[in-house]
């Protein structure tokens, strides 16, 4: 990256508006929440692994809990990896390019991924209803509880790229939820 580049994205100020403080808000939730139950996916794996070895008594549910809540902790991390730029992406090609059409396309970028979460929104909510009926049999739950996470990642990758381009066209930076 050239110095130039740090400079101008060192130049701009942090958002500061009412929709990217919500943004920030359901981060840091999401990210708070993805925590919590990524350890109780351990806890899970750790109950499982001493109800078959020490016990002698594998429990069913264990296995199924944790599968479900990687699935959350997934869906949240990406969600959240969308908002504080934490995603695999080309920024030193897009900082070779002239200043006129830098903004263009960083825009262009935010919304094909806005679109690509809308999808997930759609898609992930037509499983969910289709799949609602059907009962996990470890857990007792719908299947359709696995089809949400993309509903709720989806959701929260629209708002977030959203975020991003107010900010862009505003000329300010969308600062990290952990800072």
């Amino acid at each position: 990256m050239s110095a130039g580049v740090i400079e101008t994205e060192a130049a701009r100020p942090p958002s500061r508006h009412l929709y990217s403080r919500v943004c920030a808000l359901l981060s840091k939730v999401s990210l708070m929440l993805a925590v919590v139950l990524l350890i109780a996916i351990i806890v899970c794996v750790q109950y499982q692994v001493v109800g078959r070895y020490l016990l002698n008594d594998t429990p069913v549910w264990a296995e199924g809990l944790a599968l479900q809540l990687v699935l959350y902790v997934t869906a949240l991390g990406v969600a959240v990896g969308v908002r504080d730029a934490g995603h695999i992406g080309l920024d030193s090609l897009v900082a070779l390019l002239p200043e006129s059409f830098r903004l263009k396309v960083e825009i262009l970028i935010h919304a094909l991924v806005a679109l690509f979460g809308g999808i997930m929104v759609s898609s992930g909510w037509l499983w969910t209803r289709l799949k609602w009926s059907d009962m996990k049999p470890m857990l007792g739950i719908p299947v359709g509880v696995d089809y949400l996470a993309l509903v709720i990642a989806g959701a929260l990758i629209v708002l977030f790229s959203v975020e991003h381009i107010v900010a862009l066209l505003r000329d300010e930076e969308v600062v990290p939820a952990w800072n």
